[in-house]
């Protein structure tokens, strides 16, 4: 076996050989147990060869799609010069634009048409990044209480975060796959098939079953990466050599090694010791936390990193930047108040965040836990995926007992990142400090959580509960405003090579109808708001189809100005005053529904909006709503929904 284990060493690094150990178990169960979170039999790459690219969507069907989405909130006259304005670009810049496009995606069979302009527009924004960009996701707390303890719970999620990422790095995390008919593709059989097929057809194997592999692309992005300040644009950095992670606490940035030279996890109990090391280091609170500059103004971040960097402090930012992750272990105790816990992981004070990180795992004093991650390399999907298998695994299979005794016999392995600081950088320190806590302070957040309806009455009824919800938000927003709105829902590609998102538009004519008649004094008998909410349904469910396969109508329209810009082509359609004004989105919505998860949100795009995270489940759904006030108040919102969801399950149960 020591020959063996010597064997091992030299092939870590080598994902294939070590997933051909694994498979003819030639390692060790307990090795191969504390060292991987799973063993899949199908390699987690395996599909990304044949997965189909993303489709550039047919011109003229991309501009109907644009009208349909313009005509609910457009006035008649305003619509008629849109829709001149799109017939005009079909026949002239359209064309050409759509050419343009299509030899470039030609030319870049290895991604899809999106990927490099979608990155390019997250890292070219000057705005700050938490808030604006960095979701959140949060996980709901071990129903053991002594293991919520702070250091035994992040010692465990530090773990699992480990054995995911080596399962990943082994090519043996399970495949990311949707499947149809789980009874009929989830299974053995499945497995076996798909794991003898070569790559190269791999996905038309999967096809045949009826489930779609998804692309898997991001995940090694996960990992060593972090997003560098610079001047009009930002750089993402990759740095798969760290063999560390960064643990921040009281605003103080420390560092030590979680992988060997030959990438194994370093033993449980050492992970144990070097966090209670940094959790009983007396050293008082950071005057001048650095991590509070990734708060501000990309541009003028930009500047003082360079200036950080110049005086000093180029070591201390590579070992951040070059982490296998970050951690925040809080002083706070967060209780049981979603209020108190979204507002902490979504922001903080930002004195112990380094926002710029592809992810910074956060755990509270009492074990409240969540990600906080970076958007410009990728989607919620991936991180989804990491969170929820790090969730499941720290809990059932927790190396960290209340038991268990830290044991490090060279503890001085965890360094403090001393940061040297000139009189200029603790000004800006400062400054930063009271921008970002007058910027939080204007932050509102609010939730509902509403127990009458869920997916069983939705389904029980034949509607979606995904077109319920964004009914229900349309109506909610017109009893507060009357008015209709551009409404924004993510919705991943994810079933194409380097899919990124697309839009699904849930203000349409079908719910405007319903909106105004729910709403008037003169209200239609309950079977007619019900075959109205049924057409709502089946038309959300049509865009959301279609914006999964590729055929949405914002990603495509996005792309074809990036060329016009790049062209110096004048095109009426994006200068028309109604594309702005479609891509100023007072209502941006996401779901992203998982066990695992306890709530996500993030910020309002723009100052005059909400940004309205939502989870559904069997019985029950939950809404977030951040918002800036006195632009809009989320709490009226909130009380809006609550009477609009009365309704809605109401006339669902009726007759």
């Amino acid at each position: 076996m020591t020959v063996l284990r010597q064997k091992v060493d030299v092939l870590t690094n080598q994902s294939q050989e070590i997933y051909k150990l694994l498979k003819k178990n030639l390692i060790s169960k307990e090795y191969a147990n504390y060292q991987f979170m799973q063993k899949s039999q199908i390699p987690t790459m395996h599909f990304q060869r044949s997965l189909p690219r993303l489709p550039i969507p047919a011109l003229d069907l991309t501009c109907k799609r644009y009208l349909a989405a313009q005509k609910p909130l457009l006035i008649d006259e305003a619509y008629i010069k849109t829709e001149s304005n799109v017939e005009q670009f079909i026949n002239t810049s359209g064309k050409h634009l759509q050419e343009l496009l299509k030899n470039y995606d030609r030319l870049n069979k290895h991604s899809s048409y999106i990927s490099e302009f979608w990155s390019d527009s997250y890292l070219r924004d000057r705005k700050p990044i938490p808030i604006n960009y960095n979701p959140i996701l949060v996980v709901h707390k071990d129903e053991r209480p002594a293991y919520n303890n702070q250091l035994i719970r992040s010692a465990n999620m530090i773990i699992s975060s480990l054995r995911f990422y080596k399962s990943l790095k082994a090519d043996i995390l399970e495949p990311e796959v949707y499947h149809l008919n789980p009874k009929k593709s989830d299974t053995e059989r499945f497995r076996n098939i798909c794991s003898k097929l070569p790559p190269a057809i791999s996905w038309y194997g999967a096809y045949l079953f009826k489930a779609y592999p998804l692309d898997m692309s991001q995940y090694p992005n996960l990992f060593n990466t972090t997003r560098i300040p610079e001047i009009d644009k930002d750089r993402l950095i990759h740095n798969p050599a760290g063999k560390h992670i960064t643990v921040q606490y009281k605003g103080h940035f420390y560092a030590f090694r979680v992988l060997t030279n030959n990438n194994d996890i370093i033993p449980a109990k050492q992970i144990l010791a070097r966090l209670k090391y940094i959790l009983e280091d007396p050293i008082p609170k950071c005057e001048f936390p650095i991590g509070i500059l990734t708060t501000l103004e990309r541009n003028k971040w930009a500047s003082l990193r360079h200036e950080l960097e110049s005086n000093g402090n180029d070591q201390c930012l590579k070992y951040i930047d070059s982490a296998l992750f970050n951690v925040c272990l809080d002083s706070e105790d967060l209780g049981e108040d979603p209020y108190g816990i979204v507002r902490n992981f979504l922001h903080g004070d930002g004195e112990n965040r380094w926002f710029d990180k592809s992810f910074s795992l956060q755990i509270s004093k009492d074990g409240q836990a969540a990600v906080n991650f970076e958007h410009a390399w990728g989607d919620g999907v991936a991180v989804l995926r990491y969170i929820q298998d790090v969730y499941t695994d720290s809990r059932e299979n927790p190396f960290i007992s209340p038991d268990t005794d830290p044991y490090d016999d060279n503890i001085s392995n965890v360094i403090r990142l001393d940061v040297h600081l000139n009189d200029k950088i603790k000004s800006s320190i400062q400054e930063a400090k009271n921008e970002y806590k007058s910027t939080c302070k204007s932050l509102d957040i609010d939730y509902l959580i509403f127990n009458r309806i869920g997916k069983n009455v939705c389904k029980k009824q034949a509607v979606s509960p995904d077109a319920i919800m964004q009914l229900g938000f349309q109506v909610g927003y017109y009893r507060m405003t009357g008015k209709f709105v551009p409404t924004y829902e993510s919705c991943s590609t994810a079933a194409f090579k380097h899919g990124r998102t697309e839009t699904v538009r849930p203000c349409t004519n079908a719910t405007k109808a319903f909106v105004l008649a729910v709403t008037s004094k003169n209200k239609p008998p309950v079977s007619e708001l019900k075959y109205l909410i049924s057409e709502c349904s089946k038309g959300h469910n049509q865009l959301t189809r279609e914006a999964a396969m590729g055929q949405g109508f914002d990603r495509h329209l996005f792309a074809l100005k990036k060329f016009a810009e790049k062209t110096n082509m004048a095109c009426n359609i994006f200068e028309d005053p109604a594309y702005a004004m479609l891509n100023h989105i007072i209502l941006s919505t996401s779901t992203l529904n998982s066990p695992a998860i306890f709530a996500g949100g993030f910020g309002p795009v723009v100052k005059n909006g909400l940004g309205v995270g939502y989870i559904i489940k069997d019985d029950e759904l939950g809404v977030l709503v951040t918002s800036y006030p006195p632009y809009h108040r989320g709490s009226d919102f909130i009380d809006s929904l609550r009477g609009t969801f009365d309704e809605l399950v109401s006339l669902l149960q009726k007759y």
